[in-house]
């Protein structure tokens, strides 16, 4: 029964974390939506719920890794977990504060006035907006790269090449997040149709 629980819960979240993330990139491309109001709260919003769907997609990718390798390929795999669960931790973070400036902000000054007092704390800018949400792209890659590799694997080698280059593409322009987010639905569609040896890797 946990197995199955798990199993769709991994599907959904596979799908829902980039469909999220689009409608994200989607109302960001409305005009006005960068501003606070209703367009700025709806996108953030969703980002934050298609953050939070990522958690099942990399304990999913971690439990991929379970039945091989070496004590050291244990220990990488646990590593890039905990990477990008920090990364994903401070990417929360961030959408977080972008949340609570827009809803504490009446104009784009006060949000821009707004935004500046929080970087400005010591370790902020650094923590969750510069180097903190990198550290989520590394540790899924990782993960995705770890389970497409070698002859007991899982995944395709697609899944981590779509996943970086959705991610190079968001890199280059936040315009391109709807574009990325279908580079990631693709890498993770894998785990939306378990294999019985998939779903066996997955219990």
């Amino acid at each position: 029964m946990n197995a199955l629980r798990n199993s769709r819960l991994t599907c959904y979240a596979a799908v829902g974390a980039p469909a999220l993330m689009a409608l994200y990139g989607g109302i960001r491309l409305v005009p006005g939506s960068r501003a606070p109001g209703l367009g700025w709260t709806a996108g953030h919003t969703a980002m934050f719920a298609g953050l939070l769907l990522f958690a099942p997609v990399l304990l999913a990718l971690r439990r991929l890794l379970a039945p091989r390798g070496t004590t050291v390929g244990r220990l990488a795999a646990n590593t890039a977990l905990g990477t990008a669960l920090i990364g994903l931790a401070a990417s929360l973070t961030q959408i977080g504060i972008d949340l609570y400036v827009g809803l504490a902000s009446a104009t784009k000054d006060e949000q821009a006035r707004l935004f500046e007092r929080v970087q400005d704390v010591p370790g902020v800018l650094p923590a969750v907006y510069k180097v903190g949400p990198l550290l989520f792209y590394v540790g899924l890659l990782a993960l995705l790269v770890a389970a497409s590799v070698g002859a007991a694997r899982t995944l395709r080698w697609w899944s981590p090449v779509l996943m970086l280059l959705g991610t190079v593409a968001s890199a280059a322009d936040l315009a391109f997040i709807p574009l990325a987010a279908a580079c990631y639905l693709g890498a993770l569609s894998p785990l939306t149709r378990p294999a019985p040896a998939l779903r066996a890797a997955l219990a």
